[in-house]
Order: structure tokens, then C-alpha cells, then sequence
């Protein structure tokens, strides 16, 4: 299964892209990050991102989508941002007719460290360590994309193995 992840954000929407296989084991596709410059109008800035993640949906064809589910900000400003930039990211993932599936913080960090409340340099170096990567991707927020498509191959694997079984037998 090809999975795309996606760190929401404004300034910086990170993404990885990668594939999935039933023996648990992981193939990097694409990673990287759609940037904005903080002095764009912010409607160019929402434009910007969802042109970059049809260019990334075009160009890598994910199955799904896993997004990282917002948590309480301090700034409301930044927060209400976030929320829209994040919107254009589920509108590019929907119109592309791709499943979207959405993890907490917490949730990530437990599919990629066994732990919930790890810290962020555990969960960017055991993600580089799952996906085999000489470097922790950067910027951050390409391997926090990186740690939720982690995320979803775990939280889905036995789905996954039991639908990919059944689709080699011929079970519909």
C-alpha cells in the first residue's frame, strides 16, 4: 500500500510518501515539504500548498492519505492557519478520491517509538531507522510526515495483510 503523510501547516506542509508491504516492511517513495513566505497573501499561501500536494498526489499516486489531527495551540491566530491549511490538504486528498485517515500526536509517537509521550528527536531518529534513511529527513515537519505514514501502516497492518491475502486468493 502507498501511503502519503502529511504534517500540516502553513509555512511548511511536510510530506512522505511511502510503501507499505505485508511483511512489515517499508520502501521510501518521496519526501519533502511545500513551503510558503510568511510576507504571501495567505489565500497564495493556501494556494501554494494545495497546488504542491496535487503536484505530490499526481506525481507519487498514493492509495491513502494519513494526516497528523490538530492539537490545542496557544495562538488562536496560528491555530485557525493551521486549520486551514490542513483544510486544503484534505480538499487536494479528497478530489483525488483518496481515503483519509487522521492520527493524534500521540498516536504517532506510539506506532513509531512504542511510546506515546516520546520525545520529538526519538520519534525523527526511529523513523529514520524504520525506513532504513542515512539522515533524519529535513525540515522536521517532512519526518513528523514521515512518522504518520509510519503510523497508519501500523495502525492498518492487519487490515492490509488480511485484505492483500485475500485479494491474491481471488476473494472479493
Amino acid at each position: 500500500m502507498r501511503i502519503l503523510g502529511i504534517d500540516p501547516g502553513y509555512a511548511i506542509v511536510g510530506y512522505g510518501v511511502i510503501d507499505y508491504f505485508t511483511n512489515n516492511t517499508f520502501h521510501v517513495a518521496a519526501y519533502g515539504a511545500i513551503t510558503t513566505e510568511p510576507d504571501t497573501p495567505f489565500e497564495k499561501r493556501l494556494l501554494t500548498i494545495y497546488d504542491g500536494l496535487n503536484t505530490v498526489i499526481n506525481r507519487t499516486r498514493p492509495e491513502v492519505l494519513a494526516v497528523e489531527k490538530l492539537y490545542f495551540v496557544n495562538n488562536v491566530t496560528t491555530g485557525i492557519g493551521v486549520g486551514e491549511a490542513r483544510g486544503v490538504t484534505l480538499l487536494a486528498a479528497a478530489q483525488a478520491g483518496l481515503p483519509i485517515y487522521e492520527y493524534s500526536p500521540m498516536a504517532i509517537k506510539q506506532a513509531v517509538t512504542g511510546y506515546g509521550k516520546a520525545e520529538k528527536k526519538q520519534v525523527m531518529e526511529l523513523t529514520r531507522m524504520i525506513l532504513g534513511l542515512e539522515k533524519i529527513p529535513k525540515p522536521d515537519d517532512t519526518a513528523d510526515a514521515l512518522a504518520v505514514a509510519i503510523c497508519h501502516a501500523h495502525s492498518s497492518a492487519s487490515t492490509l495483510g488480511e485484505l492483500y491475502s485475500k485479494y491474491n486468493r481471488g476473494i472479493k
